[in-house]
């Protein structure tokens, strides 16, 4: 099961060094001039979940295993991408392909770095990239509507629907609102096939200068402003920082953000809400091999969430050993919260929550 998020932005925003600080490698080039990154780079990186350790000292693991989660790192669009210009076509479809959008946005200003609109203002940068994606998704829909349309006269079912669910869409397009905000009830699945750009959930990033890693600055708040009025998320980072900051081991790390005046690093506060952005639950596995985290989408139930370890898993499904995180660590493991009454036997009906640590029986 994989999920990922595209990394998007102007050219020379700092994509790049996010990019590279995030998978701690030199994958992506960040260099100061627009398309140095042509193919989309793409990193895998660990979900920090501290409850991983707790678990392991419990479970008595020899090793703890994180999950992951893929970033894709986009080459930056320019104004008039819609319409191709820059490599416009080809990052368009490369964003069409990604789960979520983390939409980096220049907030410092440096002299020796260009801005592709000649100054920074990020509310601006956001509203160019949101107007190119917008605008290919109507055109997108728009050439597919005369085929549908043909197809509706002949009472035709399928195209019917298809038409009941575009309609809101193109609507809300024309007038400048993302796809996201215009998605009938019920109909998510549908839009998600349809691939629009801007029905994907978006995490806007500031990237700021060293001195507002911990605050932020005057850019960021309007960024936040806005970000409060389409009901998205901010992380403020410095990617400089968190450039030096991956390269730490995790006691020099500390240190070097306690002196900055921060708890964590922007990085890992940028891949817990990108986490969160694709709705996206943790359960555990505990042993005294490994102590593992697993991914699964909100919603899903336990036979599903143990097809994410094996398929076998889901075809043999009998039960699941329940234990929530909370109640394993205050009883000391599966045999303690198995005398005070906190382990429960789960069906295939169960929806599993976040936090969990699952024990499937089954049967192939």
């Amino acid at each position: 099961m994989g999920f990922n998020c595209g990394i998007v932005g102007l050219p020379n925003v700092g994509k790049s060094t996010l990019f590279n600080a995030l998978t701690a490698t030199a994958a992506a080039q960040a260099a100061n001039y627009p398309f140095c990154t042509i193919e989309p780079n793409v990193g895998r990186v660990a979900v920090p979940d501290p409850r991983l350790e707790k678990l392991a000292t419990v479970g008595k693991s020899q090793k703890v295993v994180p999950t992951s989660l893929e970033f894709v790192d986009i080459a930056g669009l320019v104004r008039g991408a819609s319409r191709g210009e820059g490599l416009g076509n080809q990052f368009l479809a490369n964003i069409r392909e990604v789960d979520a959008i983390i939409h980096v946005l220049r907030c410092f200003e440096d002299d020796d770095i260009t801005h592709v609109e000649g100054g920074v203002d990020p509310v601006r940068d956001a509203e160019i990239i949101e107007t190119e994606l917008m605008l290919a998704d109507l055109d997108s829909l728009e050439k597919r509507l005369p085929a549908l349309q043909k197809r509706a006269k002949n009472r035709d079912a399928e195209a019917m629907a298809q038409m009941e669910v575009m309609e809101p869409l193109i609507e809300a397009l024309k007038e400048g609102r993302p796809a996201r905000t215009a998605i009938p009830a019920g109909a998510e699945e549908a839009v998600r096939r349809l691939q629009l750009m801007t029905s994907k959930p978006v995490l806007y990033v500031c990237n700021v200068d060293e001195e507002s890693a911990a605050t932020g600055n005057d850019f960021s708040r309007k960024v936040q402003v806005r970000a409060e009025a389409e009901g998205a998320a901010v992380v403020i980072v410095s990617a400089a920082i968190e450039a030096e900051v991956s390269q730490l081991a995790d006691e020099e790390r500390r240190e070097f953000l306690e002196g900055l005046g921060m708890h964590d690093s922007g990085l890992d506060r940028v891949i817990a809400a990108g986490y969160g952005l694709l709705g996206l639950r943790t359960y555990f596995t505990v042993g005294p091999k490994e102590t593992r985290a697993w991914t699964i989408t909100q919603g899903t139930k336990a036979p599903q969430a143990a097809a994410v370890i094996h398929n076998d898993f889901e075809r043999g499904f009998i039960a699941c050993e329940t234990v929530a995180y909370d109640d394993y660590i205050q009883y000391g493991g599966e045999a303690g919260a198995k005398e005070a009454g906190r382990l429960r036997i789960e069906g295939r009906d169960y929806v599993v929550k976040d936090g969990d640590v699952l024990l499937f029986r089954f049967n192939v």
